[in-house]
């Protein structure tokens, strides 16, 4: 049985070099069409194969999955898929590197390939997990000393337990939505630091933050906790995130209990989830920690994953212009981490849980993860492509984030997570 991550593999789908998809990612979504309706897909290059479709001529039969498992093919989302645990997520994975594979011939019959192939042009991408609780870290050592300097302390930036605890906080799940859906301005409340009184309307900073979130593949009771040896075996998959925030609100607002409205107005997610199997090739030390965690966060071998991220802000009618390059690997605080820690007190983690990486900055001006940092709070324009500047977001203005592994010739790509900027509602 080859390894589906065999850096010699090929499939007999013509596949673009530099694609984000070859036959050793295999990342799972769900999508839909006017005469097929929403069901669970992978994808493949520039296609995307119908695995409920692939169910429907038996290729699934002998992998012993249970009797429903045709039927979680033909859902809204990767929960119930997901649930089946990780025994079936990689029997799948297998299998659909076997029929992709140059040399076996099963899927390439004409009626076989109309039926289970389809090009992602001609698909309308869904969220792809329906998540009943989500999560907001703030794991970047280099984001928080950015913030501690901007508004608290430049002497002081990081607060006394940053180095001893993954800070996170529960964010708004229900306003998660999949790359491509337009995002409304936000309209709250602000306060300029010179006046008496705040005022209410559309937020004059509107902002994005790249992050990386993890998809929970398996769940606790309430009362249990997750050892961090066996962290990694919760999780099913990685996705690109945008945690936009209106940072004028946020910044009124999040004193003493953190962010709220500023934050929950919208989320975006990229539609292809990519295993954590996919990723194992690319597995990297991350920063050392200092002091040593206590013991129970305490981790040993490689937990962080050099995935290379790129944003690209593009103003309506007018060109793109890439505005940072940064590098997950350099997460101070790893995903075992972050979800030992959350479950350490008892509470229950759910199949499908979506938890963010908080802002990935660099040390770089040019890996900086936010506008609130590129422009420094606003006092340092960003120049575009097209001329002209920016201190934060303006109605019209899109914004793009891409990630991909690429090691030895082989590249795992995430797709993009992309989102317009529309004038805030009419109160």
């Amino acid at each position: 049985m080859a390894n589906p991550n065999d850096p010699a593999l090929h499939s007999w789908i013509d596949i673009a070099p530099g694609s984000d998809f070859p036959i050793q990612n295999l990342p799972f979504g769900v999508f839909e069409t006017e005469e097929r309706g929403p069901r669970l897909g992978v994808a493949i290059g520039e296609y995307v194969l119908d695995l409920y479709a692939v169910s429907q001529f038996g290729f699934f039969e002998d992998l012993e999955l249970g009797p429903k498992m045709p039927k979680v093919f033909r859902r809204r989302s990767l929960n119930q898929f997901i649930a089946l645990g990780r025994p079936a997520w990689r029997a799948v994975r297998q299998r659909v590197s076997e029929l992709l594979r140059h040399d076996n011939a099963a899927l390439r019959a004409d009626e076989v390939m109309r039926e289970c192939l389809l090009r992602q042009s001609e698909v309308q991408m869904l969220r792809p997990v329906k998540p009943h609780n989500y999560t907001d870290f703030y794991s970047s050592i280099e984001h928080a000393t950015n913030v501690g300097i901007m508004f608290r302390d430049p002497a002081n930036a990081l607060l006394p337990n940053w180095r001893h605890i993954p800070i996170g906080y529960h964010g708004r799940a229900s306003s998660i939505v999949v790359s491509g859906t337009d995002i409304r301005r936000p309209n709250g409340q602000r306060k300029a630091p010179d006046a008496a009184v705040p005022t209410f309307g559309p937020s004059q900073q509107l902002d994005f933050e790249l992050e990386v979130g993890f998809i929970v593949g398996k769940g606790t009771q309430l009362g249990d906790t997750i050892p961090i040896q066996n962290a990694e075996d919760h999780i099913f998959g990685l996705v690109l995130f945008n945690d936009w925030s209106a940072r004028d609100i946020q910044s009124w607002e999040y004193v003493p209990l953190g962010p709220f409205l500023g934050k929950s107005f919208g989320s975006s997610v990229s539609p292809w989830v990519v295993t954590l199997d996919a990723l194992e090739p690319f597995r990297v030390a991350g920063p050392v920690q200092e002091p040593e965690p206590l013991l129970y966060l305490r981790q040993l071998d490689s937990h962080n994953f050099d995935v290379q991220l790129e944003v690209d802000l593009q103003p309506e009618n007018g060109p793109a212009t890439t505005i940072s390059r940064s590098n997950f690997g350099l997460m101070y605080w790893s995903m075992a981490q972050q979800l030992t820690h959350h479950a350490s007190n008892g509470c229950n983690m759910e199949v499908g849980d979506l938890y963010a990486s908080g802002t990935i900055s660099g040390p770089t001006p040019d890996s900086l993860g936010s506008m609130l940092e590129l422009s420094w709070r606003g006092t340092r324009p960003l120049p575009l492509a097209d001329g002209s500047e920016r201190k934060f977001l303006l109605d019209g203005d899109t914004v793009t984030m891409r990630g991909y592994c690429e090691r030895n010739g082989l590249r795992i790509g995430f797709g993009e997570v992309t989102g317009k900027i529309l004038p805030a509602p009419v109160l």
